[in-house]
């Protein structure tokens, strides 16, 4: 079943806009509203983790879709996650209402398939504030001392071009690099190594994928570090960072021109094929 693009286009329109703490708290808090309506409506168990940072209460919001059996139940699960904030100022269409769509989407197609494991889709806060929300999630899970089986992290997911020269390299980068920015990164660690060789597989068929193992936790690269996946680095959990590369690519990142019409539809919608492929193969139930 391919993208849906009519959801696509409708989530777009209801998420785009500046959703900031302090400079559009309202949007923000809407932003998680409808986030947790959608949720809801796709028949996932919502729940919301509670924070406190920058002087008040946040929330991450949390869908979670169950296996069948009470075998699959108990297993790790797996973790689909974008955030929901943006820098001051801008409306935020790449950077992040781009994920946001691809991960609803994902969603609401899981619903229908036999899952091997638990899959939680969630929705951080205050990621461009020092990933607050998915640092004390992670922290969470530590002190819990909860498995997972993996998180794949969106970021920035909808900009794309076929002009050459459209892609820069972002510095210390030890791989070849294609110059026309047509094409998704997947980026992990070295204890991510085995997850991002399982994600770049399961999406290669569905638009060209780029992948990327940093050493440790990406130290020496910072550029690879930008977003919520360095949480879970950091935590000692696997995730990887699925990403357009944001301003190595786009040159509307964190600017007021981040905006709807400068975002590619068929980029998305198969970038939302391969993560639905991606979470199959990490969490789909293996044919009898």
């Amino acid at each position: 079943m391919p993208a849906d693009r009519h959801h696509l286009k409708d989530d777009l329109h209801r998420l785009v806009g500046e959703r900031h703490p302090l400079s559009a708290p309202l949007r923000l808090q809407e932003a998680e509203a409808y986030l947790h309506r959608q949720f809801s409506e796709a028949g996932l168990i919502v729940t919301q983790h509670h924070f406190q940072a920058l002087g008040d209460t946040y929330h991450n919001v949390i869908g979670t879709v169950l296996p069948a059996s009470a075998q699959g139940q108990s297993a790790p699960p797996l973790i689909l996650a974008a955030h929901f904030d943006t820098v001051q100022g801008s409306p935020g269409a790449d950077d992040n209402a781009s994920a946001l769509v691809v991960m609803l989407d994902v969603a609401r197609r899981i619903r229908s398939l036999k899952l091997a494991r638990p899959i939680r889709f969630i929705a951080f806060n205050l990621e461009e504030d020092n990933l607050l929300g998915s640092s004390a999630y992670t922290a969470l899970l530590r002190k819990n001392r909860e498995a997972i089986h993996g998180a794949i992290v969106l970021e920035c997911v909808g900009y794309a071009s076929d002009q050459h020269n459209s892609q820069k390299i972002p510095p210390g980068v030890p791989i070849a690099v294609p110059t026309t920015g047509s094409f998704l990164a997947v980026i992990g660690n070295e204890r991510s190594q085995a997850l991002t060789g399982t994600v770049a597989q399961a999406m290669r068929s569905h638009l060209p994928i780029v992948p990327l193992v940093v050493p440790g936790n990406g130290e020496k690269l910072p550029d690879t570090r930008r977003s919520d996946h360095t949480s879970f680095w950091e935590q000692g959990f696997q995730a990887v960072m699925l990403t357009d590369t944001a301003n190595f690519r786009n040159p509307h990142y964190h600017r007021p021109t981040d905006t709807l019409d400068t975002l590619n539809l068929d980029f998305i919608a198969s970038v939302t094929d391969g993560v639905t492929a991606a979470v199959i193969a990490l969490a789909g139930q293996p044919l009898a």
